[in-house]
């Protein structure tokens, strides 16, 4: 069964094509074929890999194209040119698609009909920044592989067994019986990480108290028993919790308030502000990367040493929090794009956590390569840097749900 997999992310979208045998329950392999492409204001980059993780193809552009068209000369190298890894799409068993906000209705993974469609449209509003580039890859399934099954995979989906105390807001009970909870998202990584935590360790995950820390460009922490979810960061919207690259995470709402009184912003501002202009990137004056924060910081610069210290407070409280929802912890793991490549932010988060447990191998910290060990010796809890392989579980999730 060969499946090809699309992850619409709010500033680049990426896709993979696995093969794998329907009901196969192995661990991950590597990709058949892997496109993604990144959009950084008006320049795009694309990149192309095949199973080898040798870059094929590699394009960057000025005045970059629609989202809609610039994905779909992405797909087409899966089986046109010299990046083809198929000869014709007819090989493409099932599509399957990260969705990330599933709302009330849909917490399962599901084949793609139009009521679901719709389902996904109308909570749109709550996701705007992935919603809506997760439809337009629907759309593209179904005109490029008109006769192809396609499945979504719900970011929100892991988070269904979150307790009512973890799920509802201390406003007016009837914003919960309107649908104003906490969802969580980034559910499909802190499951696969949870469950690739305990195979790594060789333990039973069912005896497992586990903190996972997505830190990417958005960043959630999940606290996961027995392997399910019952605390995260993320809410209602993926704009809760943690500091992230350009969005806020959990602010006073009384400064909104606040500012819509004394008309210093509109509503949509807001929106705009909280979304895209705060975060690593509102602090910094510069960047939403980690990497850059860090260069940054080593060259002086006091903002980006500000902006670090903040995402490194609220990251450790994060964590102090989602070990007290589990009353323990046994496993903390560092995943996405920061938890796997910043030894950096790592380090610092492990500093003031030794009361829980927690110590850190700088040489093995130092020189992690996922999926590593970086506990010292005396560590308490094991601390490990799984790679986020969110592609690899939805493809999983398409073959058991056809087969």
């Amino acid at each position: 069964m060969k499946i090809l997999v699309l992850n619409s992310g709010s500033s680049s979208q990426k896709s993979a094509l696995f093969e794998l045998e329907p009901g196969a329950s192995t661990g991950p392999v590597p990709a058949l074929w892997e496109g993604k492409l990144d959009w950084d204001g008006n320049h795009e980059t694309l990149t192309v890999r095949n199973s080898r993780g040798e870059q094929i193809r590699n394009e960057a552009e000025v005045g970059a194209e629609d989202r809609h068209i610039s994905v779909e000369r992405m797909l087409r190298n899966v089986w046109s040119g010299s990046a083809a890894a198929l000869k014709s799409p007819a090989e493409i068993s099932v599509v399957g698609h990260r969705v990330v906000h599933g709302g009330p209705k849909l917490t399962q993974p599901a084949r793609i009909y139009s009521a679901v469609k719709q389902t996904i449209s109308d909570v749109s509003e709550i996701a705007p920044l992935h919603n809506k580039p997760g439809l337009q890859g629907i759309e593209l399934g179904e005109k490029l592989l008109p006769n192809t099954p396609q499945v979504a995979v719900f970011d929100t989906g892991f988070h269904r067994t979150l307790p009512l105390e973890s799920q509802v807001y201390p406003g007016p009970y009837d914003w919960y019986e309107r649908g104003i909870r906490r969802f969580g998202f980034h559910g499909i990584n802190h499951q696969y990480c949870a469950y690739r935590s305990a195979a790594v360790l060789g333990r039973d995950i069912s005896s497992f108290k586990i903190v996972t820390c997505h830190l990417g460009n958005g960043c959630s922490l999940a606290a996961i028993a027995g392997g399910e979810s019952i605390d995260t960061t993320m809410g209602f919207t993926p704009l809760e919790g943690l500091m992230m690259g350009t969005r806020s995470g959990s602010i006073d709402p009384g400064i909104l308030t606040h500012l819509v009184r004394s008309r210093y912003a509109k509503q949509a501002e807001l929106d705009e502000v909280l979304n895209h202009q705060s975060g690593l990137l509102g602090i910094s004056g510069t960047s939403s990367d980690m990497r850059d924060i860090v260069s940054a910081m080593r060259d002086g610069k006091e903002r980006a040493r500000l902006a670090f210290d903040i995402f490194i407070h609220r990251l450790r409280a994060g964590i102090a929090a989602m070990a007290a929802s589990l009353g323990g912890l046994d496993v903390l793991v560092f995943t996405a794009g920061i938890g796997e490549n910043s030894p950096e932010v790592r380090r610092a988060a492990g500093e003031k956590l030794g009361f829980l447990g927690i110590q850190i191998d700088d040489a093995n910290n130092s020189s992690a390569k996922p999926d590593a060990d970086i506990s010292s010796s005396a560590s308490r809890v094991r601390v490990l840097v799984i790679r986020a392989q969110e592609d690899w579980a939805i493809a999983q999730v398409c073959a058991s749900l056809l087969s």
